[in-house]
């Protein structure tokens, strides 16, 4: 696998996992269903989420050669990316309009 088919690797699996815990109710993926999951519990699954992520650059970047020491600004930047890559599900979950049922609006 070529350098830029890693990046892209690494740039989709944290879309991926960023979006992961707005779009289902149960814990991490696999869990017990969750009706409603908090949002402490989908902040928690974020923050592993971007570990996994970083995880899987270490590994491929040590695959490659010799792997870099990061400072915190790399850090930084990887959580405000994983948090931008997030923000579509947010959105979905949390701020999209619902209709209401078709009876409801009746019943009123």
């Amino acid at each position: 696998m070529n350098n830029g088919a890693e990046v892209l690797l690494v740039l989709a699996l944290g879309l991926v996992l960023a979006n992961l815990p707005f779009l289902n109710e149960r814990l991490f993926v696999l869990g017990p269903r969750r009706s409603p999951k908090h949002l402490g519990w989908r902040l928690l699954e974020l923050v592993l989420g971007c570990g996994l992520c970083i995880g899987l650059g270490f590994a491929l970047e040590g695959n490659i050669g010799q792997r870099h020491p990061q400072g915190w600004a790399f850090y930084a930047a990887m959580g405000s990316l994983f948090l931008t890559f997030a923000f579509p599900g947010f959105v979905w979950r949390y701020l999209r309009r619902r209709r209401p049922a078709a009876g409801a609006a009746d019943e009123a």
